[in-house]
């Protein structure tokens, strides 16, 4: 079976580098073009830490996507800059596989429509660590047993969103759960200011709190509450390679899916 051909945009990131190491462990995938706004015309290779593979950094994807023509772009960038990256991957007919966190829901809309205009799959993950994916699932469980939850995610100093897309999936997801027993706030709306140190309701049930520190990677716990009792539900990603085996997963089966997808659950 021949070997996926791989576009990563972002490449010279601390993820972007860390996605081009687990592509050069895999036999059924290869990188055929690396696109960043740094490091312009070096090797990927060296640029990852890994030795020279004759791919030069470059910051224009189109050019980069008519000379390599890969089957997949692995987009983790910043929000400022992904949507338009996959515009340009969805308009060639290359199948996304995006970590890239921020998108609001009208992006989601329009990329969804994107997909479906060019036939072209796009896949979302707000996290790819599979213990965070457990976390989000077993969330869900415990809403339907308590009143009250809220939760605390904690990142690197610099990720650029917050609350982050794992926080907003989970509140969502624990929302969604068939028998929800979450419960409003009382008075949530008279105490509730720009500046709340509360953190930001999602949903008017689920208080969400972002914490950016370094020395933190990705970290996650949800706190209910009950009658006389707790429980806590925590995921930790420790360093970055952490995310490998769920993206490796998605460059896999991205071309076999339709439309926009949503989360690593769905391909697990």
């Amino acid at each position: 079976m021949p070997a996926i051909d791989i576009l990563v945009c972002g490449a010279a990131g601390k993820m972007g580098r860390e996605v081009v190491r687990a592509i050069s462990r895999e036999t059924d995938l290869r990188l055929v073009a690396a696109v960043d706004t740094v490091h312009v015309g070096e090797d990927i290779g060296a640029v990852a830490g890994l030795s020279a593979c004759g791919i030069a950094l470059t910051d224009n994807l189109a050019e980069a996507i008519h000379a390599a023509r890969p089957q997949v772009l692995v987009d983790f960038t910043i929000p400022a800059s992904v949507l338009a990256n996959i515009r340009v991957a969805l308009e060639n007919k290359i199948a996304c596989v995006v970590g890239t966190t921020g998108l609001a829901q009208d992006n989601f809309d329009e990329i969804e429509r994107l997909c479906e205009k060019h036939a072209t799959p796009c896949f979302i993950a707000p996290n790819f660590a599979i213990s965070a994916v457990l976390m989000m699932e077993f969330a869900a469980q415990a809403a339907r047993y308590f009143p009250r939850a809220e939760i605390i995610e904690l990142h690197h100093d610099k990720k650029l969103d917050a609350p982050s897309g794992t926080a907003l999936l989970t509140a969502k997801k624990m929302l969604e759960s068939e028998g929800c027993a979450l419960q409003a706030e009382s008075a949530a709306k008279e105490t509730e200011t720009p500046f709340s140190p509360r953190g930001q309701l999602f949903g008017e049930k689920v208080r969400l709190h972002s914490v950016r520190l370094p020395g933190f990677v990705a970290h996650q716990e949800v706190i209910f509450g009950g009658l006389g009792q707790t429980l806590t539900i925590r995921y930790d990603s420790l360093n970055r390679e952490s995310f490998m085996p769920g993206v490796v997963l998605a460059i896999r089966k991205v071309i076999g899916l339709k439309g926009l997808t949503v989360g690593l659950e769905k391909i697990m």
